[in-house]
């Protein structure tokens, strides 16, 4: 059964879905926190979460599994020699989300997405 297994779909092809949770993270980790909208902000900690996890690792399997993500081999040589020491003894729980209120212009619900 695939009960309560889903992923927001946010109003977009896959390809177009995946490209923005990419771009999302990546300016997570490169200015460790964004402003965005609160369901892209759920989906893009979820990526995150994964992508953080995956470095403590720290081998060649998981370097290319980021790296597949990202598409950008800067910011993964950073990831992994900051984040692993930065998140040793947490068991995840890496993002916090801030909700910030509504944008002016749609009302939408915004959020601040940062690394702890």
């Amino acid at each position: 059964m695939r009960h309560r297994l889903g992923n927001r779909k946010l109003s977009r092809a896959t390809d177009q879905r995946l490209a923005l949770l990419r771009s999302i993270v990546r300016s997570l980790f490169i200015y460790g926190k964004v402003k965005v909208t609160l369901t892209r902000a759920k989906e893009a900690r979820r990526m995150a979460e994964k992508l953080i996890t995956a470095t403590k690792a720290n081998n060649l399997h998981a370097r290319r599994k980021v790296e597949s993500v990202l598409h950008d081999r800067k910011i993964v040589t950073m990831i992994f020699k900051t984040y692993p020491e930065r998140f040793e003894g947490r068991p995840g729980g890496y993002t916090r989300i801030i909700k910030i209120g509504a944008r002016r212009g749609d009302a939408a619900p915004m959020a601040l997405l940062e690394l702890i």
